[in-house]
């Protein structure tokens, strides 16, 4: 059972999500809230770790899961031979102290989600479960509680932050 809110961040590519998450992330911080994020790399392997370097000989040796810690941080690799899904990835960061975890893409998930829209043509995402909230690039009319224009993102991320220090 996961005991740490998540909240999902999702739309297309160019849409903002990286954006919005950043400046999340850099708003809930100045807050003292501690988020864990998961990002979706829908793109491949993510090029993360240099091969050379003492972890990179390990799993080219074999090791499933390497470590690397120094300095109040610790950097983790996992590999297993099919894609890892949210809830397994939710559950590890679930074991760290965290206020919320946020997790950018996973569209077809169900957790609470933001919404960034480019254009009408992205309207479809509104079909999606358990919308909290959208951001819109162009002016539409969306039928969804808390939408916001993009020059409103900060809005959007005060009220999250607001909804997330109320549990």
């Amino acid at each position: 059972m996961v005991k740490t809110p998540v909240i999902q961040v999702v739309g297309y590519q160019n849409s903002g999500k990286t954006l919005f998450t950043e400046k999340l992330i850099e708003q809930a911080s100045t807050h003292g809230i501690k988020v864990g994020v998961i990002k979706h790399h829908g793109h491949g392997t993510p090029d993360v770790y240099d091969e050379k370097k003492d972890t990179g000989r390990h799993r080219n040796a074999g090791a499933v899961v390497t470590g690397v810690s120094g300095g109040g941080m610790v950097s983790i690799h996992a590999t297993q031979g099919s894609e890892w899904e949210l809830e397994q990835l939710i559950r590890l960061y679930d074991s760290f102290d965290l206020d919320f975890i946020l997790v950018e893409g996973f569209k077809e998930e169900s957790y609470p989600k933001i919404v960034l829209l480019r254009n009408k043509d992205d309207l479809h995402l509104l079909n999606k479960t358990n919308i909290i909230g959208t951001i819109v690039k162009e002016a539409h009319d969306v039928s969804v509680d808390n939408s916001y224009l993009y020059d409103q993102m900060y809005d959007c991320i005060e009220d999250l932050l607001k909804h997330v220090r109320r549990g």
